[in-house]
């Protein structure tokens, strides 16, 4: 039997932290499996679903790797065959038309909250066989009255809950549109769903809609229910608690590989063990190793994680999906030094790509204004006659020998001869050349900026300093 999992995300809004989990875990099993991916866009909801939703979600789901192997399917394609199974339902005594008004079920759960009864519909039209005149029935699924419905639940074990609990649902409104829980037990038998997996907040909806496969006489999926997503102040995970918007994570300079380490772990764990390939992902995990308890988002530990991920990225790797950042900083680095070797140098010191990106603009054009703590600590003292001193040096400096380890040599060679310390050269030579950013080690700093550039931005600081000197 070949394992069949699914992702059924509705399209009234944006894929959130909660939705992508649900969606790992689901591609996980499949994968580890050798099984089958399934994506479906459950759009029945068409005064909220829009199309700009459903391009968000294919987009999040590209960003983040998740390739499905079949789909997106889209329930509203399907509209026929869900009438069918709702006419099959009715023929075979398994669902009824109810013309119960609005009023009738208002009164019917006024009489059970006064009689302190959980609220629920009486039944009343389950056995009706004439029609209401002039009154557009919904259909109703008729549940059975007695026995148990048995879910082993991959995260919480076995659950029993008794036919009595439920009641007839509506399995199509009176315009004839089909309802949830009949729309999505038809999809997962006709797409041969072996594995069902989502959040907890669907599993009241679980025993009825296996009472409906049974009486389609289907097989019954495998289901896990995975525990919510709550924010550090104990309440479920919203917009309150920063971006749950997973593109705004990629907007923010997150790497795709890092948010879904994190999501792995957010209610699973193999050990103590932080950072995990992707290999390592399909390999190690287990929904039955799914922590039943909700699991808190924290921002610092993802912010960590993103942090780890851009440290032990191979450069070349990390291009691409810097390239927007540096675009949207309005970097241009068709002139200046090797992209690659640039982030070579910034990506240990750089959290998001967003700092990444603004880490690389001081090897790419014009130079901006000096940081002026930076100015103040670095522009004093004999600054501005050890400038001249290193242009001069500098400037001598053989293009063929322009590299890290010669100018670390001219570097040392000026701390001697001038009889000062090193912070006393390198200071003001730092903040003529990166204008205060942080940035690495003077040698290989100067190595990747070229010698115009380095000799053209120490006149630059020996012109401020000199015109400051002018204007006190």
């Amino acid at each position: 039997m070949t394992v069949k999992t699914r992702f059924a995300p509705s399209p009234t809004g944006y894929l959130h932290i909660g939705g992508a989990r649900t969606a790992l875990y689901s591609w996980l099993v499949a994968r580890k499996q050798g099984g089958k991916f399934v994506l479906r866009i459950e759009d029945t909801d068409r005064e909220r679903s829009t199309q700009e939703a459903v391009d968000v979600i294919l987009d999040a789901m590209t960003w983040l790797g998740l390739d499905y192997d079949e789909g997106p399917f889209f329930q509203t394609e399907r509209m026929a065959r869900y009438r069918e199974i709702i006419d099959q339902l009715l023929e075979q005594g398994d669902a009824y038309h109810c013309y119960c008004s609005r009023e009738a079920l208002d009164h019917m759960r006024e009489q059970a909250m006064a009689n302190k009864q959980k609220p629920r519909y009486d039944g009343r039209c389950r056995e009706r066989t004439e029609p209401v005149p002039g009154v557009n029935p919904v259909v109703r699924f008729k549940n059975p009255l007695v026995g148990d419905v048995v879910i082993d639940d991959l995260v919480r074990g076995r659950v029993v809950i008794s036919n009595s609990e439920l009641d007839d649902l509506i399995i199509a409104r009176s315009d004839g549109m089909p309802t949830y829980n009949l729309s999505v037990v038809v999809d997962d038998m006709d797409m041969q769903m072996t594995h069902v997996l989502r959040g907890d907040d669907h599993l009241n909806n679980t025993p009825r809609q296996i009472n409906i496969l049974h009486a389609l006489d289907a097989p019954q999926p495998v289901y896990g229910h995975v525990p919510m997503i709550l924010g550090g102040d104990g309440k479920r995970l919203s917009k309150r608690h920063g971006a749950v918007n997973v593109l705004q994570y990629r907007d923010q300079g997150y790497l795709p590989h890092a948010l879904l380490n994190y999501l792995v772990r957010l209610g699973w764990s193999h050990g103590d063990q932080e950072l995990f390939t992707i290999d390592e992902m399909i390999q190690l995990f287990d929904m039955s190793d799914v922590n039943h308890s909700a699991s808190t988002f924290d921002g610092d530990k993802l912010l960590w994680l993103n942090h780890q991920t851009i440290i032990n990225s191979p450069a070349e790797e990390l291009l691409t999906p810097l390239m927007p950042h540096l675009a949207e900083a309005g970097i241009v680095v068709d002139e200046g030094p090797d992209l690659t070797a640039v982030v070579s140098i910034q990506k240990e010191r750089c959290k998001t790509l967003v700092e990444l990106a603004a880490a690389c603009r001081l090897f790419y054009g014009e130079l901006g204004e000096y940081n002026p703590k930076a100015a103040k600590k670095g522009f004093k003292g004999e600054a501005e006659s050890i400038l001249i001193e290193l242009q001069s040096r500098l400037q001598s400096l053989d293009g063929s020998n322009w590299n890290a380890a010669s100018l670390h040599d001219l570097l040392q060679q000026a701390v001697d001869d001038l009889g000062v310390g090193f912070g006393q050269v390198g200071q003001p030579l730092r903040v003529a050349i990166t204008g205060g950013a942080p940035a690495p080690g003077l040698d290989i700093t100067m190595e990747l900026l070229g010698k115009p550039c380095v000799v053209e931005r120490v006149g630059r600081a020996l012109k401020w300093l000199a015109d400051k000197r002018l204007g006190e």
